[in-house]
């Protein structure tokens, strides 16, 4: 595509419908696993064949393919067409959908959610999201698939009670079915076609770089803190639903408990997100989420019999799992190197999966073993250690990232375009690469000159 070397320029027409078009398949993707969370295991242990083993693996068991997957996807991708690999990874999310709406007994849920985790597309829906986005505009079209998803988890965990109460977990399955159907036309007939296909550094898993991120141990902190968070939010929603139900609420009234508290969670974290970005805060506000995941789970150990305290415990927990879910990619793009990030968030994605995949096999083997308190008492113990480990953490570098194109620059030119950028005010750091025509910036803007940088960027056209 042209590149318009200006970074105070609107995105064009086409990474407009290019970036709302690829964050509706991740919106519907994740509308659908989302969906599942809150009814699962209330579903799922009346079928023939249940135990608590095997509803917390059917509900976990997603995150282990997934995370096998995703990243030899991501790598297909730049060998085959993007939209090629997209595609195939639906039409299997597709498929796992109806193994599992079709099935009769647990062990036919199990096999279709290990089939929907293998439409592992996160990776190749990013890796499209770069070809067809200019350098100084990807950044933004990132940051809205990422609130997307927020958006979607959201509207899934209240629509998930409402659509089983009425057509059961089957019928969930069905509709997700539908959605990545839909999905499937929006990547065929919407999603422009990219020019060409690139590897981008800041979208793509790149193999060799495998082992500077492994050895960043405040990326790793990062890394064991997604992977906890997620161990933590499957292990609960093993055991929440039921207590709930057990409380006296009906599964099919669940959504008046969610929805509220999804709403009133999300304005009280709004005050802290704020705190920790713009008041540069972020270590203290991080903490502090985890500490409320420690509350929460000690306050679902101790009031597991009584509907008030769960609501409250409830509303407690959302409120850190969300402040931690909006807290930990942001820490994530400001610690690794810009030329390093899509590296970075492919190993962060796994760890995710991973961590949804233990938990959700941790929690239904403690639950059946030993009772919801031990799972909770699990759960508390993990964010233990989490904190614990969180709390060597480097004070974050409030940096943001920036892309700009090398096309009008010559690699005989490197070091002094390299030496200009750093001399303008907010600019931090530099990495260069000519194979992807891309110059890979740190920036801090509250100090960064972009006026400055926009003559710059004139002289060098």
């Amino acid at each position: 595509m042209t590149q318009v070397q200006d970074i105070t320029s609107p995105m064009t027409a086409m990474e407009k419908r290019a970036t709302a078009s690829l964050a509706s398949i991740y919106a519907l993707r994740m509308l659908g696993l989302f969906m599942l969370l809150p009814v699962l295991s209330l579903f799922t242990e009346q079928m023939p064949g249940s135990t608590p083993k095997l509803v917390g693996l059917t509900m976990g068991i997603y995150g282990l393919t997934q995370a096998v997957l995703q990243i030899p996807f991501g790598l297909l991708s730049d060998r085959i067409t993007r939209k090629t690999i997209i595609v195939i990874g639906l039409v299997l999310f597709v498929v796992g959908s109806v193994v599992a709406a079709l099935a009769t007994d647990i062990y036919g849920v199990l096999i279709g959610r290990a089939i929907q985790g293998c439409g592992a597309v996160s990776a190749a829906v990013m890796a499209l999201l770069a070809d067809l986005t200019q350098e100084v505009h990807r950044t933004k079209a990132m940051a809205t698939i990422g609130a997307s998803i927020g958006v979607s988890f959201g509207v899934a965990i209240t629509l998930g009670p409402i659509i089983a109460q009425y057509f059961g977990i089957s019928g969930i399955f069905w509709i997700i079915a539908i959605l990545a159907a839909l999905a499937i036309l929006v990547v065929w007939f919407v999603v422009p076609n990219p020019v060409k296909i690139t590897t981008h550094r800041d979208a793509e898993y790149i193999p060799s770089e495998l082992g500077s991120v492994i050895k960043n141990p405040d990326l790793l902190r990062l890394n064991f803190g997604i992977f906890a968070l997620h161990l933590i939010l499957m292990a609960s929603f093993v055991v929440v639903p039921l207590l709930l139900r057990d409380a006296g609420l009906e599964g099919g009234k669940h959504w008046l408990v969610y929805l509220p508290i999804l709403v009133t969670s999300m304005a009280a974290i709004i005050p802290f997100v704020i705190i920790a970005e713009k008041k540069r805060q972020m270590k203290k506000v991080f903490l502090g989420a985890i500490a409320m995941l420690i509350i929460a789970n000690l306050g679902f150990w101790f009031l597991n019999g009584q509907l008030v305290g769960l609501i409250a415990c409830l509303w407690l927990f959302f409120c850190g799992f969300n402040l931690l879910e909006a807290t930990l990619p942001s820490l994530i793009s400001k610690t690794a190197p810009g030329d390093l990030k899509g590296t970075a968030m492919g190993i962060y994605s796994s760890a995710q999966f991973i961590g949804a995949f233990i938990g959700g096999a941790s929690g239904g083997w403690l639950y059946g073993a030993f009772g919801a308190t031990a799972v909770f008492s699990f759960s508390a113990g993990i964010a233990v250690c989490w904190i614990l480990i969180a709390s060597f953490m480097s004070t974050p570098r409030y940096w943001a990232n920036l892309l700009l194109s090398l096309a009008t620059v010559k690699p005989e030119q490197a070091e002094d375009f390299s030496k200009q950028l750093l001399a303008i005010n907010g600019i931090e750091e530099v990495r260069l690469h000519f194979e992807e025509n891309a110059a890979y910036l740190k920036v801090d803007n509250q100090q960064l000159d972009k006026n400055e940088l926009s003559r710059f960027l004139t002289l060098w056209q």
